[in-house]
């Protein structure tokens, strides 16, 4: 039996079209863009402004700390210089079950909140924010459990006491519901009003910011903070935002009908057998520990670290494994994507572009590159792109098709910059921001090259690890930095961004926070 289950990508879709009544009658009559934002925060539209970047953080304490508290706190001291919060996804763990939202992110966000002075008094489907807070969906946001795993929760009192007091898990009785707890707390979930009136009456007073693509709603930080859709853009001081739900064009392409084929699927499938016999050495070896001991807490918190990262190859195998002849994948988003970055780039006002999404194309952390998933989110990001250039043509002054990519998933904080990968991501830069509460990973062994094969057996460069910040050092000279970012928005063009990381470390039992160079960009 799983132990998370990931829903098909085609019932995602389906479910958040649902909730957002994606195009229905009273949405289209009145000329509205659901994909659309204006972020009406009552300041200056100035050229030059900040903002803050989180991920991966939604994990609530950890054995004898909260690194996600840690990471708040640092980011609350730039808190008040900045316009808003980017959060690249993941923002409950372990499978964005509603119950947890509470622990998970309403209690360690509080100061974010409306009201948080008493964040107990706060339901997660009724927040609204004081600045904007602009998450994408992760992939454990659409997790969820299987029944049967559910009521052994509820029963068996030995699997209660071992995942959540043990290892602390934030499993909950349930799971996402298909990411319905995420379109609660964070969409305008259009879905709950059955009467026809009230509809209209909500869409006249919501969305009635006008653009070039329609109207589109209103986000007005402290009074109504609720994003229009799973991916959405908006515009800020001359720049375009992207935010993508990359959980619905991760899926892998099919194992080939070959000998080849054949002999990788046989190689999947053993490894997930060992995998499985590693982590029931884990789960005996955790039984044995007394989370009261500082030491031994410290090793539980290892231990869950190893079993979220075990989980992980495991989700990324069955993926592959039980992919389909046709590849599903989300094409109507990459389609809007394309289209609005070639918007972007007809339009003069705007001086550059950002996109956020929550899987990695590029990344050294030390399983996510050899993923499945980070393969086919590179290869479709890559054709956007590709189409994007061929439809505009060169750009002004030689600038990147996009200023940055940011992602999370992989829990480190790294930037990256590619050199020429035959296509139109050829040098760009990309920071990945994942590491801001959860179970922290190791940069892989093999250096900060990033190579592709090519036919004939030859391997390209296509990328280089400038920065990585993550779990690091063995025994007691273990070092575990949480970070998230604050940017830097400059004026004038070409665009530069500087990027400032805000690192938090954990140090035998101690907590320091510690000082990055910020670099331009």
């Amino acid at each position: 039996m799983k132990f998370v289950s990931d829903p098909a990508i085609d019932l995602k879709i389906r479910k958040m079209k649902q909730r957002v009544r994606w195009r229905e009658p009273s949405i289209v009559e009145r000329g509205i863009d659901q994909t659309r934002m204006i972020i009406n925060d009552g300041l200056e539209d100035s050229p030059e402004f900040s903002f803050l970047v989180v991920g991966d953080s939604g994990a609530g304490p950890h054995q004898s700390h909260n690194p996600q508290r840690q990471v708040t706190e640092l980011m609350l001291q730039h808190y008040d210089s900045c316009r808003f919060v980017l959060h690249t996804g993941d923002v409950v763990y372990l499978v964005g079950s509603s119950e947890y939202y509470q622990q998970n992110f309403i209690e360690p966000y509080r100061e974010f909140l409306v009201g948080g002075e008493q964040p107990d008094r706060i339901r997660y489907d009724q927040m609204v924010f004081n600045k904007p807070f602009l998450p994408v969906l992760g992939n454990h946001d659409y997790y969820d459990l299987p029944l049967v795993y559910g009521l052994l929760a509820q029963t068996t009192v030995p699997l209660r006491r071992l995942l959540r007091l043990k290892l602390n898990i934030n499993v909950g009785l349930h799971g996402s519901s298909q990411g319905n707890a995420y379109a609660k707390a964070f969409l305008d979930y259009l879905q709950t009003f059955e009467d026809t009136e009230a509809l209209g009456r909500h869409l006249d007073q919501h969305y009635s910011a006008k653009t070039e693509t329609g109207r589109c709603l209103s986000y007005q930080p402290g009074k109504f903070t609720r994003l229009p859709n799973r991916y959405y853009s908006f515009s800020y001081g001359g720049i375009d935002f992207f935010a993508l739900d990359s959980s619905t064009f991760n899926e892998p392409l099919p194992l080939p009908k070959t000998k080849e084929g054949d002999a990788y699927r046989r190689e999947l499938e053993t490894r997930l057998k060992d995998l499985e016999q590693q982590r029931q050495k884990i789960l005996d070896a955790s039984m044995q520990l007394n989370p009261g001991n500082p030491d031994e807490a410290e090793m539980l918190d290892d231990y869950r670290t190893k079993l979220e990262h075990l989980g992980e190859i495991k989700v990324d195998i069955d993926k592959q494994l039980e992919s389909k002849k046709t590849t599903v994948t989300d094409t109507e988003q990459l389609n809007w994507l394309k289209q609005r970055l070639i918007e972007s780039w007809h339009t003069d006002a705007v001086r550059g572009r950002v996109i956020y999404l929550h899987h990695p194309p590029y990344v050294t952390e030390a399983t996510k590159w050899y993923q499945a998933q980070t393969l086919i989110i590179r290869d479709r990001l890559r054709q956007v792109l590709d189409a994007v250039s061929e439809a505009i043509g060169s750009t002004p002054q030689n600038r990147p098709i996009v200023n940055l990519i940011l992602s999370g998933h992989a829990h480190c904080l790294e930037y990256l910059r590619t050199v020429d990968t035959g296509h139109a991501d050829s040098d760009l830069n990309w920071i990945v921001c994942g590491g801001s509460g959860y179970s922290l990973r190791r940069q892989r062994n093999e250096g900060v090259e990033l190579t592709e094969n090519q036919e004939g057996n030859q391997t390209r460069l296509v990328a280089k690890s400038l920065l990585y910040v993550g779990r690091n050092g063995q025994g007691s000279q273990k070092r575990r930095p949480y970070s998230a970012l604050r940017i830097d928005v400059q004026a004038g063009e070409p665009l530069k961004l500087k990027v400032q990381p805000l690192i938090t470390e954990r140090f035998q039992r101690n907590w320091s926070q510690s000082e990055v160079e910020p670099f331009i960009i």
